[in-house]
Protein backbone atom coordinates (compact mmCIF):
# COMPACT_ATOMS: atom_id res chain seq x y z
CA UNK A 1 0.00 0.00 0.00
CA UNK A 2 1.37 3.33 -0.64
CA UNK A 3 2.06 4.71 2.74
CA UNK A 4 0.85 8.46 2.02
CA UNK A 5 -2.19 10.15 0.74
CA UNK A 6 -2.34 13.47 -0.85
CA UNK A 7 1.21 14.14 -0.73
CA UNK A 8 1.37 13.74 3.03
CA UNK A 9 2.32 10.64 5.23
CA UNK A 10 -0.29 8.51 6.81
CA UNK A 11 -0.06 9.19 10.73
CA UNK A 12 -3.52 8.45 12.12
CA UNK A 13 -5.95 5.56 12.01
CA UNK A 14 -9.65 5.77 11.77
CA UNK A 15 -11.09 3.52 14.53
CA UNK A 16 -15.11 3.80 12.97
CA UNK A 17 -13.72 2.91 9.35
CA UNK A 18 -10.62 1.21 10.36
CA UNK A 19 -8.37 2.47 7.47
CA UNK A 20 -4.81 4.78 7.86
CA UNK A 21 -6.00 7.94 6.89
CA UNK A 22 -3.44 11.46 6.93
CA UNK A 23 -4.48 14.82 8.23
CA UNK A 24 -5.69 16.32 5.31
CA UNK A 25 -8.46 13.59 5.06
CA UNK A 26 -9.37 13.76 9.14
CA UNK A 27 -10.65 16.97 8.38
CA UNK A 28 -12.62 15.87 5.23
CA UNK A 29 -16.40 15.65 5.50
CA UNK A 30 -16.10 11.64 5.04
CA UNK A 31 -14.35 11.21 8.32
CA UNK A 32 -16.51 14.03 10.15
CA UNK A 33 -16.90 13.06 13.62
CA UNK A 34 -15.06 9.98 13.76
CA UNK A 35 -12.29 9.18 16.45
CA UNK A 36 -8.80 9.01 15.38
CA UNK A 37 -5.45 7.04 17.06
CA UNK A 38 -2.29 7.26 15.99
CA UNK A 39 -1.09 4.66 13.86
CA UNK A 40 2.02 3.31 16.03
CA UNK A 41 -0.67 2.91 18.82
CA UNK A 42 -3.53 0.88 16.62
CA UNK A 43 -1.02 -1.13 15.22
CA UNK A 44 -0.12 -2.45 18.90
CA UNK A 45 -3.59 -3.06 20.06
CA UNK A 46 -4.30 -4.72 16.96
CA UNK A 47 -1.45 -6.62 16.90
CA UNK A 48 -2.57 -7.64 20.46
CA UNK A 49 -5.74 -8.73 19.21
CA UNK A 50 -4.67 -10.62 16.28
CA UNK A 51 -1.96 -12.06 18.25
CA UNK A 52 -4.40 -13.59 20.75
CA UNK A 53 -6.63 -14.98 18.02
CA UNK A 54 -3.73 -16.96 16.63
CA UNK A 55 -2.96 -18.33 19.91
CA UNK A 56 -6.41 -19.82 19.96
CA UNK A 57 -6.23 -20.98 16.00
CA UNK A 58 -2.66 -21.89 17.76
CA UNK A 59 -3.93 -24.50 19.97
CA UNK A 60 -7.03 -25.78 18.30
CA UNK A 61 -4.39 -26.52 15.88
CA UNK A 62 -2.67 -28.73 18.52
CA UNK A 63 -5.91 -29.88 19.68
CA UNK A 64 -7.02 -31.15 16.49
CA UNK A 65 -3.40 -32.83 15.54
CA UNK A 66 -3.81 -34.60 19.12
CA UNK A 67 -6.91 -35.57 18.10
CA UNK A 68 -5.82 -37.02 14.85
CA UNK A 69 -3.03 -38.64 16.67
CA UNK A 70 -5.54 -40.45 18.80
CA UNK A 71 -7.54 -41.06 15.42
CA UNK A 72 -4.27 -43.08 13.91
CA UNK A 73 -3.89 -44.58 17.31
CA UNK A 74 -7.85 -46.12 16.95
CA UNK A 75 -7.38 -47.15 13.77
CA UNK A 76 -4.04 -49.40 14.85
CA UNK A 77 -6.15 -50.31 17.11
CA UNK A 78 -9.16 -51.35 14.83
CA UNK A 79 -6.46 -53.38 12.77
CA UNK A 80 -5.06 -55.38 15.96
CA UNK A 81 -8.81 -56.03 17.17
CA UNK A 82 -9.40 -57.35 13.94
CA UNK A 83 -5.87 -59.59 13.44
CA UNK A 84 -6.86 -61.02 16.81
CA UNK A 85 -10.38 -61.32 16.71
CA UNK A 86 -9.41 -63.35 13.35
CA UNK A 87 -7.16 -65.72 15.19
CA UNK A 88 -9.10 -66.15 17.81
CA UNK A 89 -12.23 -67.40 15.00
CA UNK A 90 -9.42 -69.62 13.53
CA UNK A 91 -8.77 -71.48 16.28
CA UNK A 92 -11.96 -72.44 17.62
CA UNK A 93 -13.05 -73.12 14.35
CA UNK A 94 -10.34 -75.46 14.13
CA UNK A 95 -11.85 -76.85 17.61
CA UNK A 96 -15.25 -77.59 15.56
CA UNK A 97 -13.35 -79.06 12.66
CA UNK A 98 -11.48 -81.19 14.91
CA UNK A 99 -14.35 -82.63 16.42
CA UNK A 100 -15.93 -83.23 13.01
CA UNK A 101 -12.84 -84.93 11.55
CA UNK A 102 -12.70 -87.14 14.72
CA UNK A 103 -16.30 -87.89 14.47
CA UNK A 104 -15.94 -88.59 10.53
CA UNK A 105 -13.19 -90.83 11.25
CA UNK A 106 -15.17 -92.84 13.80
CA UNK A 107 -17.98 -93.10 12.24
CA UNK A 108 -16.08 -94.26 9.12
CA UNK A 109 -14.30 -96.85 11.66
CA UNK A 110 -17.44 -98.30 13.09
CA UNK A 111 -18.72 -98.67 9.78
CA UNK A 112 -15.51 -100.34 8.34
CA UNK A 113 -15.28 -102.72 11.64
CA UNK A 114 -19.32 -104.23 10.61
CA UNK A 115 -18.09 -104.39 7.12
CA UNK A 116 -15.36 -106.83 8.53
CA UNK A 117 -17.32 -108.55 10.82
CA UNK A 118 -20.25 -109.23 7.95
CA UNK A 119 -17.74 -110.05 5.34
CA UNK A 120 -16.31 -112.64 8.28
CA UNK A 121 -19.79 -113.89 8.64
CA UNK A 122 -20.48 -114.31 5.52
CA UNK A 123 -16.71 -116.15 4.12
CA UNK A 124 -17.92 -117.85 7.15
CA UNK A 125 -21.14 -119.03 5.38
CA UNK A 126 -19.14 -119.22 1.92
CA UNK A 127 -16.90 -122.48 4.00
CA UNK A 128 -19.82 -124.43 5.24
CA UNK A 129 -21.67 -124.14 1.72
CA UNK A 130 -18.23 -125.28 0.33
CA UNK A 131 -18.22 -128.52 2.38
CA UNK A 132 -21.75 -129.02 1.45
CA UNK A 133 -21.28 -129.22 -2.66
CA UNK A 134 -17.68 -130.94 -2.28
CA UNK A 135 -20.20 -133.62 -0.21
CA UNK A 136 -22.41 -133.58 -2.71
CA UNK A 137 -19.95 -133.67 -5.66
CA UNK A 138 -18.33 -137.17 -4.06
CA UNK A 139 -21.63 -138.62 -3.41
CA UNK A 140 -23.06 -137.79 -7.40
CA UNK A 141 -19.67 -139.03 -8.47
CA UNK A 142 -19.59 -142.29 -6.16
CA UNK A 143 -23.15 -143.12 -6.94
CA UNK A 144 -22.28 -142.59 -11.08
CA UNK A 145 -19.80 -144.97 -10.77
CA UNK A 146 -22.02 -147.22 -8.91
CA UNK A 147 -24.39 -147.81 -11.48
CA UNK A 148 -21.78 -148.68 -13.71
CA UNK A 149 -21.45 -151.76 -11.87
CA UNK A 150 -22.06 -155.35 -12.77
CA UNK A 151 -25.46 -156.22 -11.32
CA UNK A 152 -24.34 -158.13 -8.26
CA UNK A 153 -22.20 -155.56 -7.29
CA UNK A 154 -24.75 -152.67 -7.60
CA UNK A 155 -27.01 -154.43 -5.33
CA UNK A 156 -24.56 -155.20 -2.89
CA UNK A 157 -23.84 -151.39 -3.24
CA UNK A 158 -27.32 -150.33 -2.81
CA UNK A 159 -28.59 -149.90 0.30
CA UNK A 160 -25.70 -148.17 1.79
CA UNK A 161 -26.14 -145.75 -1.61
CA UNK A 162 -30.00 -145.24 -1.22
CA UNK A 163 -29.10 -143.61 1.99
CA UNK A 164 -26.34 -141.53 1.27
CA UNK A 165 -28.67 -140.06 -1.44
CA UNK A 166 -31.50 -139.61 0.53
CA UNK A 167 -29.32 -138.03 3.21
CA UNK A 168 -31.31 -134.45 3.82
CA UNK A 169 -28.54 -131.24 3.72
CA UNK A 170 -29.61 -127.89 4.89
CA UNK A 171 -30.60 -125.32 2.81
CA UNK A 172 -28.23 -122.54 3.53
CA UNK A 173 -29.62 -118.79 2.93
CA UNK A 174 -28.20 -116.04 3.32
CA UNK A 175 -28.51 -114.91 7.29
CA UNK A 176 -30.72 -111.88 8.84
CA UNK A 177 -28.71 -109.18 9.52
CA UNK A 178 -26.06 -110.05 6.78
CA UNK A 179 -25.96 -106.64 5.36
CA UNK A 180 -24.46 -103.23 6.89
CA UNK A 181 -26.93 -101.25 9.09
CA UNK A 182 -26.59 -97.68 6.43
CA UNK A 183 -29.17 -95.82 8.91
CA UNK A 184 -26.75 -96.26 11.82
CA UNK A 185 -24.49 -94.08 9.93
CA UNK A 186 -26.24 -91.87 7.66
CA UNK A 187 -29.83 -92.01 9.62
CA UNK A 188 -30.06 -87.96 10.97
CA UNK A 189 -26.42 -87.78 10.78
CA UNK A 190 -26.01 -83.95 11.03
CA UNK A 191 -28.57 -83.92 14.14
CA UNK A 192 -26.66 -86.57 15.79
CA UNK A 193 -23.22 -85.06 15.63
CA UNK A 194 -24.55 -81.59 16.99
CA UNK A 195 -26.44 -83.53 20.13
CA UNK A 196 -23.02 -84.88 20.24
CA UNK A 197 -21.42 -81.70 20.03
CA UNK A 198 -23.32 -80.43 22.90
CA UNK A 199 -21.17 -82.58 25.55
CA UNK A 200 -18.24 -80.12 24.95
CA UNK A 201 -19.60 -76.88 23.95
CA UNK A 202 -20.94 -74.71 27.07
CA UNK A 203 -23.10 -71.54 27.01
CA UNK A 204 -22.00 -68.57 29.27
CA UNK A 205 -24.83 -66.06 29.80
CA UNK A 206 -22.67 -63.45 29.77
CA UNK A 207 -19.95 -62.01 27.53
CA UNK A 208 -17.59 -58.94 28.41
CA UNK A 209 -17.35 -55.85 26.15
CA UNK A 210 -13.40 -55.19 25.67
CA UNK A 211 -14.42 -52.05 24.00
CA UNK A 212 -16.01 -50.90 27.96
CA UNK A 213 -13.08 -51.94 30.00
CA UNK A 214 -10.66 -49.36 31.97
CA UNK A 215 -7.57 -49.59 30.23
CA UNK A 216 -6.14 -51.27 33.16
CA UNK A 217 -8.08 -54.63 32.92
CA UNK A 218 -7.56 -57.59 30.41
CA UNK A 219 -9.69 -59.63 29.36
CA UNK A 220 -9.43 -63.63 28.74
CA UNK A 221 -9.47 -64.49 24.54
CA UNK A 222 -13.00 -66.04 25.38
CA UNK A 223 -14.23 -62.72 26.94
CA UNK A 224 -15.79 -64.61 29.87
CA UNK A 225 -12.78 -63.78 32.31
CA UNK A 226 -11.45 -60.12 33.39
CA UNK A 227 -8.22 -59.71 35.27
CA UNK A 228 -6.66 -56.38 36.43
CA UNK A 229 -3.42 -55.46 35.99
CA UNK A 230 -3.04 -52.30 37.81
CA UNK A 231 -1.44 -50.61 34.88
CA UNK A 232 -2.79 -49.03 32.20
CA UNK A 233 -2.93 -50.34 28.15
CA UNK A 234 -2.59 -48.10 25.65
CA UNK A 235 -5.94 -47.70 24.59
CA UNK A 236 -8.07 -45.89 22.57
CA UNK A 237 -10.69 -43.45 24.63
CA UNK A 238 -13.96 -44.50 22.92
CA UNK A 239 -16.67 -43.14 24.57
CA UNK A 240 -17.98 -46.21 25.60
CA UNK A 241 -14.72 -46.88 27.89
CA UNK A 242 -14.43 -46.33 31.84
CA UNK A 243 -11.35 -44.30 32.30
CA UNK A 244 -11.63 -43.63 36.12
CA UNK A 245 -13.37 -47.18 37.60
CA UNK A 246 -12.04 -50.45 36.69
CA UNK A 247 -15.10 -51.69 35.47
CA UNK A 248 -16.09 -53.51 32.47
CA UNK A 249 -19.74 -54.11 31.18
CA UNK A 250 -21.27 -57.22 29.29
CA UNK A 251 -21.57 -57.19 25.67
CA UNK A 252 -25.80 -57.53 25.75
CA UNK A 253 -28.31 -55.09 27.36
CA UNK A 254 -31.20 -56.66 28.58
CA UNK A 255 -35.08 -54.96 28.66
CA UNK A 256 -37.24 -57.78 28.84
CA UNK A 257 -37.69 -61.10 30.29
CA UNK A 258 -35.30 -62.64 33.14
CA UNK A 259 -31.48 -63.45 32.84
CA UNK A 260 -28.99 -65.27 35.06
CA UNK A 261 -25.52 -65.35 35.20
CA UNK A 262 -23.06 -66.64 38.12
CA UNK A 263 -19.66 -64.64 38.86
CA UNK A 264 -17.00 -66.58 40.42
CA UNK A 265 -15.48 -64.59 43.05
CA UNK A 266 -13.19 -66.60 45.24
CA UNK A 267 -9.88 -65.35 46.14
CA UNK A 268 -10.76 -61.82 45.26
CA UNK A 269 -9.63 -59.17 48.22
CA UNK A 270 -12.56 -56.50 46.44
CA UNK A 271 -15.30 -56.60 44.13
CA UNK A 272 -18.50 -55.20 42.55
CA UNK A 273 -20.98 -56.59 40.19
CA UNK A 274 -24.64 -55.85 39.71
CA UNK A 275 -26.80 -54.26 36.31
CA UNK A 276 -26.35 -50.59 35.42
CA UNK A 277 -27.91 -48.61 32.68
CA UNK A 278 -26.84 -47.93 28.98
CA UNK A 279 -26.86 -44.44 29.37
CA UNK A 280 -25.03 -44.19 33.01
CA UNK A 281 -21.99 -42.00 32.89
CA UNK A 282 -18.70 -44.10 32.16
CA UNK A 283 -16.27 -41.13 32.21
CA UNK A 284 -15.22 -39.43 35.66
CA UNK A 285 -15.91 -40.43 38.94
CA UNK A 286 -20.00 -40.16 38.52
CA UNK A 287 -20.87 -44.04 37.61
CA UNK A 288 -21.92 -45.10 41.42
CA UNK A 289 -23.84 -41.80 41.58
CA UNK A 290 -27.42 -43.23 40.00
CA UNK A 291 -28.51 -46.34 38.20
CA UNK A 292 -26.56 -48.50 39.54
CA UNK A 293 -27.92 -52.37 41.88
CA UNK A 294 -25.02 -54.23 42.60
CA UNK A 295 -23.42 -56.26 45.92
CA UNK A 296 -19.73 -54.95 46.67
CA UNK A 297 -16.97 -56.57 48.91
CA UNK A 298 -14.24 -55.79 50.23
CA UNK A 299 -14.20 -51.97 49.74
CA UNK A 300 -15.95 -49.06 51.54
CA UNK A 301 -19.68 -48.09 50.96
CA UNK A 302 -18.99 -47.32 47.65
CA UNK A 303 -22.38 -48.18 46.11
CA UNK A 304 -24.17 -51.02 46.32
CA UNK A 305 -25.33 -53.71 49.44
CA UNK A 306 -21.79 -55.00 51.64
CA UNK A 307 -21.13 -58.50 51.82
CA UNK A 308 -19.56 -59.37 55.00
CA UNK A 309 -19.03 -63.20 53.85
CA UNK A 310 -16.14 -64.42 52.02
CA UNK A 311 -18.00 -66.35 48.95
CA UNK A 312 -17.26 -68.40 46.16
CA UNK A 313 -19.75 -67.47 44.00
CA UNK A 314 -22.26 -64.52 43.11
CA UNK A 315 -25.51 -65.75 41.05
CA UNK A 316 -26.94 -62.42 40.07
CA UNK A 317 -30.83 -62.55 38.52
CA UNK A 318 -32.51 -59.77 36.20
CA UNK A 319 -36.09 -59.85 36.69
CA UNK A 320 -36.31 -56.70 33.97
CA UNK A 321 -40.20 -56.98 33.44
CA UNK A 322 -40.86 -56.43 37.54
CA UNK A 323 -37.81 -54.52 38.11
CA UNK A 324 -35.90 -56.70 40.30
CA UNK A 325 -32.32 -57.65 40.59
CA UNK A 326 -31.46 -60.63 42.78
CA UNK A 327 -28.25 -62.06 44.30
CA UNK A 328 -27.56 -65.31 45.68
CA UNK A 329 -24.72 -67.22 47.04
CA UNK A 330 -25.09 -70.34 44.49
CA UNK A 331 -23.06 -72.72 47.08
CA UNK A 332 -25.02 -72.59 49.97
CA UNK A 333 -28.26 -71.13 47.89
CA UNK A 334 -28.24 -68.18 50.27
CA UNK A 335 -29.98 -64.95 49.37
CA UNK A 336 -27.80 -61.76 49.90
CA UNK A 337 -29.96 -58.93 48.64
CA UNK A 338 -32.75 -57.78 46.36
CA UNK A 339 -32.92 -54.50 45.10
CA UNK A 340 -36.63 -53.23 43.88
CA UNK A 341 -37.09 -50.51 40.97
CA UNK A 342 -38.75 -49.77 38.11
CA UNK A 343 -36.78 -50.04 34.64
CA UNK A 344 -37.16 -47.77 31.51
CA UNK A 345 -33.82 -48.24 30.16
CA UNK A 346 -31.50 -51.05 28.67
CA UNK A 347 -29.96 -52.52 31.48
CA UNK A 348 -25.93 -54.24 31.45
CA UNK A 349 -24.10 -56.42 33.67
CA UNK A 350 -21.25 -54.86 35.08
CA UNK A 351 -18.35 -56.05 37.04
CA UNK A 352 -15.35 -54.55 39.11
CA UNK A 353 -12.76 -56.08 40.15
CA UNK A 354 -9.09 -55.94 42.12
CA UNK A 355 -7.87 -58.99 41.28
CA UNK A 356 -10.10 -61.23 38.51
CA UNK A 357 -13.43 -62.76 38.10
CA UNK A 358 -14.91 -65.12 35.93
CA UNK A 359 -18.24 -65.88 34.85
CA UNK A 360 -19.42 -69.68 34.81
CA UNK A 361 -20.69 -71.70 31.65
CA UNK A 362 -23.74 -73.79 31.25
CA UNK A 363 -24.35 -76.96 29.46
CA UNK A 364 -26.59 -76.20 26.89
CA UNK A 365 -29.94 -78.73 27.35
Amino acid sequence: LDPTLHGEKLKLFCLEDEQPVCLVCRDSQTHDNHKFRPISESVSSYKEKLNTALKSLQAKLKHKENIKGEFEKTVQHIKSQAEHTERQIKQQFETFHQFLRDEEEATITALREEEEQKKQMMKEKLEEINRHISALSHTIKDTEEMMQDNDVCFLKKFPVSMERVQILQPDLQTPSGALIHVPRYLGNLPFRVWKKMQDIVQYTPVILDPNTAHPSLVLSDDLTCVKDLWNKQPLPDNPERFDSYSCVLGSEGFNSGTHRWDVEVKGNSHWILGVTTASNQRKGREFFDTDVWSVQYGLYERSGFPVRQDLERVRVYLVYDRGMVLFFDPVTNTHLHTFTTTFTDTVFPFFETASSLRFLQFKIK
